[in-house]
């Protein structure tokens, strides 16, 4: 059977319902992912459930960098970045579609965080902790030569500049790529499935889950030997429903990206440069837009449902304009944005951007094991921690000898490829398809990147459609993610699947339609459904774009 289709998902929750899993994991973001391949791979039988989409919550919602954390080495948290540093590398190696080389620019200004002499020592320890090769260590720039390199850049307080590598992802296709290599290795994962309790034995040892699913509203049950919690924000809440709350709790921070077009923020390369307040935050250039993040500060509302307000917009607009004067962006130039949460471990006396970003694991006296803190680029680093914990008991109970963590000669779907010359050549390739069909030759990256040689598979399909040739791509995109990648709602599809909600989201609204037709004509919906799930949808692009939308009526 095929455990990626929603077509199968009573058939997937029978299995969940019917079945002995040694480990169940609660949270299909980056985190959850990771540890359900690292377990499956080591040859534990896994189930996985997220009570909304994969990677609906922090795991879509972040810079959408894989990047060594140059900043914490301000903190002093020499660890943390040597282990994210190491950890780019590894992840590009294991899906360069996804995780594709970026150049960073960073000016040094007057006042700034650090002068030349500090930034070029910052840079040499984190190429060194990094384990960067030659050709992308850091370069260090005259004024000239980094005015040159950005001429958006204010020149009256530039003082020079450090050029140095990073890496750009799509968090949300990183987390599906890892769920669906997880299931090549037999994990059951499920989405829209709500964990409301849990089961225990006679011991008051967890012993599995009480699971609720979202979609049509029956109840099952998953027994497995051992729970992990990877829930992110939500890490507390679950805590709660064990009754073991105590001792460290988390503090949540709130992080908002807006996102404008290229053409109103033209930069060259990314930048990350100094905001007024001592803060350093990212402007990074992504094929028709420009984006720019990140806010840092407490957040104590709804978690289900973060919202960028004026505040957080007038923070990066004003941060923007000051170091690029001649943009002078305001709020109309805003297209789109998000709003997410950092899961960071409370230390008393700090700041929300003085928080050590490192994970920590917490163990519960019934055995539940929950992790929370952590950044997207050490998942990997992450999971092998949490599986370990797994292994140790296992091993302890006589139950046999588990393989040690190897996700880092997993490679992930959309390949393989060797390396990022390699799917460059792939995107030349299926730019000559894609011109031959009638699409931009924009679209062969939009493709690649997102699916790498999974592309193939859909513009196979293109041909099936008799639609104009943009809806047709979106209805054969549509048809590979519902087939492929648990997708069960147009949200899941147009955010999580394609990314255009945040950085295409003029291009929603010509294919709704027919997104919206195959939906219905897939699943069966009544029409109040459908109706429910267009206003999801119009909501959501109000939500994400409402300084935009701010001079039309809201969507009813």
């Amino acid at each position: 059977m095929n455990l990626l289709s929603s077509a199968n998902r009573k058939a997937i929750i029978e299995q969940l319902d019917n079945q002995h899993f040694d480990l169940a994991v609660i949270g299909g973001g980056i985190t959850g992912a990771g540890i359900a391949l690292d377990a499956a791979s080591r040859g534990l039988k896994v189930a996985l459930i997220e009570k909304n989409d994969f990677a609906s919550g922090t795991s879509s919602r972040s810079t959408k960098l894989i990047h060594g954390g140059l900043r914490y080495l301000k903190q002093l948290e020499i660890g943390l970045v040597r282990e994210v540093g190491q950890e780019r590398a590894i992840v590009h190696q294991l899906a360069p579609h996804l995780v594709i080389a970026e150049k960073m620019l960073l000016p040094l200004i007057e006042g700034g965080t650090l002068g030349k002499i500090g930034t070029n020592l910052a840079l040499m320890v984190y190429d060194f902790l990094a384990g960067v090769e030659s050709e992308d260590k850091r370069k260090m720039l005259s004024a000239e030569e980094t005015k040159t390199l950005e001429p958006l850049l204010r020149d009256d307080i530039l003082k020079g500049g450090g050029f140095y590598a990073e890496y750009r992802t799509d968090d949300a296709r990183l987390t599906i790529e890892i769920i669906k290599k997880a299931a090549e290795y037999g994990a059951i994962s499920l989405n829209y499935v709500k964990a409301e309790n849990f089961l225990y034995d006679e011991s008051q040892k967890v012993k599995g889950l009480s699971c609720l699913d979202m979609d049509n509203g029956e109840r099952f049950n998953i027994h497995c030997d051992y729970v992990v919690s990877a829930a992110g924000p939500w890490v507390d809440k679950i805590r709660k429903v064990d009754q073991s709350l105590t001792g460290k709790h988390l503090f949540l921070t709130k992080g908002v990206h807006l996102v404008v077009p290229h053409e109103r923020l033209p930069l060259r390369q990314s930048v990350y440069f100094d905001v007024p307040d001592g803060r350093m935050i990212f402007a990074i250039p992504r094929h028709k837009i420009t984006y720019i993040g990140t806010t840092d500060t407490p957040y104590d509302g709804d978690i289900n449902h973060i919202l960028t307000n004026q505040e957080d917009a007038d923070y990066l607009l004003k941060a923007v304009n000051n170091m690029f004067p001649t943009v002078q962006l305001n709020n109309d130039d805003v297209i789109s944005s998000w709003a997410g949460l950092r899961p960071l471990i409370h230390e008393e006396g700090k700041s929300a951007s003085e928080l050590s970003r490192k994970d920590e694991i917490f163990e519960s006296p019934t055995g539940l094991i929950s992790i929370a803190g952590g950044k997207l680029t050490g998942y990997r680093k992450m999971a092998e921690r949490v599986v370990d914990e797994v292994a140790e008991r296992y091993e302890a109970a006589g139950k046999g000898q588990l393989q040690a963590c190897h996700t880092n000669q997993i490679d992930l779907g959309g390949g393989p490829f060797d390396h990022g010359a390699a799917v460059e050549a792939y995107a030349q390739q299926v730019s000559q398809q894609v011109q031959k069909a009638g699409l931009p030759e924009s679209t062969a990256r939009y493709l690649v990147y997102n699916y790498g040689k999974q592309s193939a598979q859909i513009l196979e399909d293109l041909r099936s459609y008799p639609d104009d040739v943009v809806v047709a791509l979106a209805r054969a995109e549509l048809k590979f993610c519902i087939e492929k990648e648990l997708t069960l709602k147009p949200a899941d599809f147009f955010s999580r699947r394609t990314g255009r909600l945040y950085f295409d989201i003029q291009s929603i609204r010509p294919v709704l339609s027919a997104v919206l037709d195959d939906f219905q004509n897939t699943f069966g919906w009544t029409q109040e459904q459908y109706e429910q799930e267009k206003s999801y949808i119009e909501q959501s692009m109000y939500e994400a774009a409402n300084f935009e939308y701010s001079k039309m009526a809201k969507p009813s």
